[in-house]
């Protein structure tokens, strides 16, 4: 049976991009401002082999919505992103915070 290991946001970067300090991960680290949610549910729905309609659609949202939030021109609501997550491309969003 495979497992699936979890790791955090850091412990990802540690691994992928090395410590806090080197020139790989200050690379990282500047550019992740402008990191953007919408370029993740682009990436899945072309993953998935959906078009913006299709997505829409899956989701009860417009073609145009889709559109706006893989663009970054809108923010997504946290219960329309679950939508778009599960309903539409059959995922399960997870939100962890850690203090």
């Amino acid at each position: 049976m495979k497992t699936n290991k979890l790791q955090t946001l850091s412990e990802f970067k540690d691994e992928f991009y090395g410590n806090i300090g080197t020139e790989k991960r200050t690379a990282l680290e500047e550019g992740y401002q402008e990191f953007k949610l919408g370029a993740l549910i682009h990436e899945a729905r072309i993953e998935k082999g959906l078009t913006q309609e299709q997505l829409a659609e899956k989701c009860g949202t417009t073609k145009s919505y889709i559109s706006k939030i893989e663009n970054n021109v809108k923010e997504v609501r946290f219960s329309t992103l679950q939508k778009i997550v599960e309903s539409g491309l059959g995922g399960k969003l997870e939100l962890n915070i850690k203090l």
